[in-house]
């Protein structure tokens, strides 16, 4: 057991290697596992496996609609209150 109960102890959760062993073993993992760089299609974007790229495209059409839209509900809701001369209320204290 610690000695310090706010330091983990080394069969505890939370508790960190040594640096030399987290290196080694580092170095035998990237040994092992294959790692694929592609060169992203933008500078500063993430290189993604292609595999996902699919799926990347299809959330990130999802999001634009879903933030297009929100807009576009926004102004049609704006017009309905302009046309019946009704003016939003300024947000209270609480957002409401």
């Amino acid at each position: 057991m610690n000695d310090n109960p706010h330091e983990p102890g080394p069969h505890e959760p939370g508790a960190v290697l040594p640096e030399p062993v987290r290196d080694h073993l580092g170095q035998q993992l990237r040994g092992v596992l294959p790692v694929e760089a592609d060169k992203p299609r933008f500078l500063g974007d993430d290189s993604v496996p292609e595999a996902f790229e699919p799926q990347i495209r299809r959330l990130e059409t999802r999001l634009k609609t879903h933030e297009e839209g929100t807009d576009a509900v926004g102004q049609a809701l704006d017009q309905i209150l302009d046309a019946f001369g009704v003016k939003p209320e300024e947000p209270g204290p609480r957002g409401t």
